[in-house]
């Protein structure tokens, strides 16, 4: 719960896939410009790019970079601001438009920067990857993203059925989703305290070649009185032959 706190806290950029830290993906996502020369004659000034266009690639990738690439001219995009975002990984939504209209899927990629959802399996389109002259490339499935806005709509555990939704507070304090129809608590599913790299352990069915918990939790480092290389040496049998230089201080 703690790292899901930390990806909470930096809603602004891209957490919900990815642990690396946020000073690593600003880095990533840096393009300058010009910049001032180092020294101490020179004051720090530099000029780089502070808008980007969000897509479906994440920030810290080569697809992302290529797509703001200096240069490039496409249409703005207006987005119609959310006040409290209430979509997450694992909800189970209702398609409200276009060809799989009615139809229910789980959420597994998130773009709050554009209020886009991915639902699993629904709103597909096919396209050509690897396309070159002597190659056609290969025809896959592509997941496209839907506007949280109003192409879909969270379910409501309690009948199945879509419903608007806003953030209100128990009496406990704690703040959660409530269907606007039911008055029924939505909970957050357990799938947005995950990305790639961190699982729930209760989620999580451990693989044959996984490191064993209890493999981790062992202590093995042994301190001792003798650098990296004496460890080494001590530990390979080696022995030192080489006599040092006499030496003298006067």
């Amino acid at each position: 719960m703690r790292l899901f706190g930390i990806l909470q806290s930096l809603s602004r950029l891209p957490k919900d896939y990815s642990n690396f830290p946020k000073q690593y993906v600003e880095r990533a996502m840096e393009q300058v410009g010009w910049r001032t020369p180092k020294g101490p004659q020179y004051l720090r000034k530099e000029i780089k790019k502070k808008k980007f266009r969000y897509n479906m690639s994440r920030p810290w990738t080569e697809e992302f970079r290529k797509a703001n690439e200096p240069g490039t001219h496409r249409k703005k995009i207006f987005l119609e601001p959310v006040k409290e975002w209430s979509f997450f990984r694992g909800d189970r939504v209702e398609v409200m438009v276009g060809k799989d209209k009615g139809k229910q899927g789980i959420v597994n990629y998130i773009v709050k920067e554009r209020n886009w959802v991915v639902v699993e399996g629904l709103n597909c389109h096919y396209r050509f990857i690897g396309k070159q002259k002597n190659s056609p490339g290969v025809l896959v499935q592509s997941e496209g993203p839907l506007l949280v806005t109003g192409q879909v709509s969270l379910v409501d555990p309690s009948d199945n059925k879509p419903s608007e939704v806003e953030w209100r507070y128990t009496d406990e304090g704690e703040k959660v989703r409530v269907s606007v129809r039911t008055g029924r608590i939505i909970p957050i599913p357990k799938m947005a305290e995950e990305t790639h790299d961190y699982k729930e352990r209760s989620f999580y069915l451990e693989q044959p070649k996984d490191t064993k918990s209890e493999e981790i939790s062992k202590i093995t480092f042994e301190p001792k009185l003798m650098t990296f290389e004496q460890d080494i040496m001590n530990h390979l049998g080696i022995k030192e032959e080489r006599q040092p230089h006499r030496t003298y201080w006067y």
